[in-house]
């Protein structure tokens, strides 16, 4: 018997999400049906809604969030019945070489993961996103994306480190694995970016310089462990941060998802260093990189990081001990709570620059 659930359906670019009921099959094997109990809003949702990269529409988004096991398909032994979990947006087949080697982030076998019609949206069958869909209070995941949720750990806490704390702290400790001493700057100091902000200053950075336009932006960086701030509305960036750093930072983090920061980062590392490009950037259109030569010669580079390289059953589950140790700053990072009824009111704040990270939270 199908379950009916109540989702925010996203059916045209630029076009508010819609509250209606869709409709989710039963687990099949290696399968696990849950009831969602909370879920980020992110800004890599926004890139999918504004056009800046492209999906099978109509679609449920959503792919930061945590929920308690309520059906089990054939095979599933890592959970069961009534157990809380975060899931990972990232699907990974555990057997190819990525698999095995370690990078389950960089699953060569990605796609076949992926439930094509196990979704009906007004009975016509439509792709599950990121494996999740989950702006809906149930979701059909795979039970390889389940990591268990402490009983000391809130859900909304949870959903988080699905996406923002994951990502933003993994780019720092599994991306680049930060030496004690290094020096790093963050550019854009949202949900992602304040997570590495606080990844550094865990792995012992000695000088973290966030960079954002907005007073408010900075002074959460603050909050989260920067230890210098530059004001990107006032003056040149990339000269600000050179001429703190006498010549540059070892690891420069986009954390926006625009060409043009990418650049800036690229320009603010250090010879040896790197430019770390943590946010989606744009799929039509390109990165210049300023003087390739002499930079390249003087062993300068830039990397992505993907969902921080996780291994979810391995870093998930010490992301949540440090933030019941509070040496993770989570609550914090919760600016609002919304219902799934206000989603467009929670994606216009996020617009607006005026949360750190908002969550939906499902009753």
């Amino acid at each position: 018997m199908p379950t009916i659930a109540r989702a925010a359906v996203l059916y045209g670019v630029n076009q508010p999400l819609q509250i209606q009921d869709i409709e989710l099959d039963d687990p099949g094997a290696g399968e696990v049906l849950l009831k969602t109990s909370a879920s980020g809003v992110c800004h890599s949702d926004l890139h999918f809604m504004e056009g800046k990269w492209m999906y099978p529409l109509p679609a449920v988004l959503g792919h930061e969030s945590a929920g308690v096991v309520v059906q089990i398909g054939d095979g599933v032994t890592n959970v069961k019945v009534g157990d809380r979990c975060v899931i990972a947006f990232v699907q990974s087949c555990g057997k190819c070489d990525r698999c095995i080697t370690g990078r389950p982030n960089l699953c060569s076998d990605t796609q076949s993961q992926q439930r094509m019609d196990r979704l009906k949206i007004n009975g016509a069958p439509s792709m599950q996103f990121a494996g999740m869909s989950a702006f809906a209070d149930h979701q059909l995941v795979s039970a390889t994306a389940c990591v268990h949720v402490p009983d000391a750990v809130p859900m909304e806490v949870a959903a988080l480190v699905g996406c923002s704390v994951m990502t933003g702290v993994g780019a720092v400790t599994n991306t680049v694995k930060l030496q004690v001493g290094q020096t790093v700057a963050v550019v854009g100091c949202g949900g992602v970016g304040l997570n590495i902000i606080q990844g550094a200053a865990l792995a012992g950075a000695s000088r973290i310089i966030a960079v954002d336009m907005l007073e408010n932006k900075l002074a959460a960086a603050r909050e989260f462990g920067a230890t210098d701030t530059v004001d990107a509305s006032k003056g040149n960036a990339v000269e600000q941060v050179q001429a703190m750093t006498g010549g540059g930072v070892d690891y420069a983090f986009e954390a926006i998802g625009l060409m043009k920061t990418a650049q800036q980062c690229f320009e603010m590392a250090r010879r040896g260093g790197q430019a770390v490009i943590v946010g989606m950037l744009p799929m039509a259109e390109q990165l210049t990189i300023p003087n390739a030569g002499i930079s390249f010669l003087g062993e300068k580079g830039i990397i992505g990081s993907l969902y921080g390289s996780t291994r979810q059953a391995y870093d998930m589950p010490w992301l949540m001990e440090l933030y019941r140790q509070k040496r993770l700053k989570i609550d914090e990072l919760i600016s609002r709570r919304y219902t799934l009824d206000e989603i467009n009111v929670a994606y216009d704040a996020l617009k607006g620059g005026e949360v750190n990270r908002s969550v939906i939270v499902f009753n």
